[in-house]
């Protein structure tokens, strides 16, 4: 997590920053171009993840998958904050566009099959809860890192050189991970399902898609909130980039406590219960964004957006994880694969409600680009941080509401198993 999220978050928070403020693309062409690549991202994003789950080897099912890609999203990353100088504004939207569609597709292998190992790896609401905790203050540990770091980097250094630096750290820490996983091989029931009949499958299972449109609205504000903070801080609350990296490492750093709070909380209720009340926490904790005007007041503003982050960060992971073992139990099949590949499907379109948040708001406010900010830009960025993301998240919240969360078994999650794999934490 640690190594995936470095890259990961700068890409999120810095890509359209970089080439709509700093570069001066249109935000109506950063917008097509993200349309584009959902339309790829229909097509690659499932089928990587049937392919991953009938890869059968002797070094696993998705450890292949993963060091093979590690290589390719190294220069992919690389090559997104690397366009050539003097391009027009068609040949920076073309590079933008070509980058952007190479290096989602290897990311969504890489998340695909990462993905894919939590549920294989962990069984159990008590023993997903720990893991879930560990791996989410990593990533809150890169997440800073990202954030905070990354003005200084590109500031110093410039773009290009900042995502060697981060794509090195990435090649490292992933290599490291992945020689250390070791996945576990179970007898199966029956022969894997063909594509179409996986996708029948997947498509009948009326709790999973509820948990992951829901989460998909969630995820948005992931997105636009990192996309928009460097924006928000500049134009609202009138700070230098240096000082964006203190309100951003006061930010990160509370969280890093609060992921743990939230285990707590996971510790003393249901799952399902537990991730609807993040959605909600999550949604409030939005609102100070639309106060704030300052650094004080929006490093303020910032922790308590952090308490609301950490539990979106949390909860999911649990309540994926029992939808999937009730699909092993009722298929006889373990499909983490393909489950893991269409979730990643409707959450990656986040990116789309983000871009067209990011649109729409601007056009209304006038703001175009860096180079033609419009007549408030302040207003622009203060709705895109604080409005919408309530929206969004109210949005989240009534469909988590629409379907009942019984599953058939174990409603606590402790398989027999869970204590063989605890040094896996």
């Amino acid at each position: 997590m640690f190594a995936m999220m470095v890259p990961s978050q700068a890409f999120s928070s810095f890509y359209s920053y970089f080439y709509v403020e700093k570069l001066g693309l249109g935000i109506g062409l950063a917008t097509l171009a993200r349309t584009i690549f959902l339309i790829w991202d229909a097509v690659n994003n499932p089928l990587f993840g049937y392919w991953s789950d009938r890869t059968n080897t002797r070094f696993g099912r998705r450890r292949p998958w993963v060091f093979g890609s590690i290589p390719l999203f190294m220069l992919t990353f690389i090559l997104v904050f690397s366009p050539p100088g003097g391009l027009s504004e068609n040949g920076l939207f073309t590079w933008f566009l070509v980058t952007l569609v190479l290096y989602e597709a290897v990311a969504t292998v890489l998340w695909v099959n990462y993905g894919a190992l939590f549920p294989e790896l962990f069984r159990g609401d008590r023993i997903r809860a720990k893991a879930s905790a560990i791996q989410q203050g990593y990533q809150v540990v890169a997440l800073l890192i990202a954030t905070v770091v990354a003005p200084i980097i590109y500031t110093a250094l410039g773009f290009s050189n900042m995502a060697i630096v981060f794509a090195c750290v990435f090649g490292i820490f992933m290599f490291i991970c992945m020689m250390s996983v070791k996945e576990k091989r179970e007898p199966e029931a029956g022969e894997p399902l063909k594509l179409v009949a996986a996708f029948k499958e997947t498509l009948k299972n009326k709790k999973f898609w509820v948990f992951n449109f829901s989460n998909s609205f969630a995820q948005t504000v992931n997105g636009l909130v990192s996309s928009i903070m460097p924006f928000y801080a500049k134009y609202v609350l009138r700070i230098s980039e240096a000082q964006v990296s203190i309100m951003l490492a006061a930010v990160f750093i509370s969280v890093i406590p609060l992921v743990f709070v939230w285990y707590w909380i996971i510790r003393k209720m249901d799952g399902v219960k537990a991730w609807r009340l993040s959605l909600i926490v999550y949604g409030l904790a939005v609102i100070p964004f639309w106060f704030s005007s300052n650094l004080v007041s929006g490093i303020v503003a910032g922790i308590v957006f952090g308490f609301g982050l950490a539990g979106f960060f949390v909860t999911p992971a649990i309540v994926g994880g029992r939808i999937i073992d009730e699909d092993a139990d009722k298929t006889g099949l373990r499909r983490e694969g393909i489950y893991t590949a269409v979730s990643g499907f409707i959450t990656r379109s986040s990116g789309l409600i983000s871009a067209l948040a990011f649109f729409v708001v601007g056009m209304i406010f006038g703001y175009e680009s860096g180079d033609n900010p419009g007549p408030d830009p302040a207003s622009t960025f203060r709705y895109l941080m604080s409005i919408v993301p309530l929206c969004l998240l109210a949005i989240a919240v009534f469909i988590s509401y629409t379907v009942k969360f019984d599953f058939l078994a174990n409603k606590r999650g402790d398989h027999d198993h869970e204590q063989k794999i605890n040094h896996q934490l």
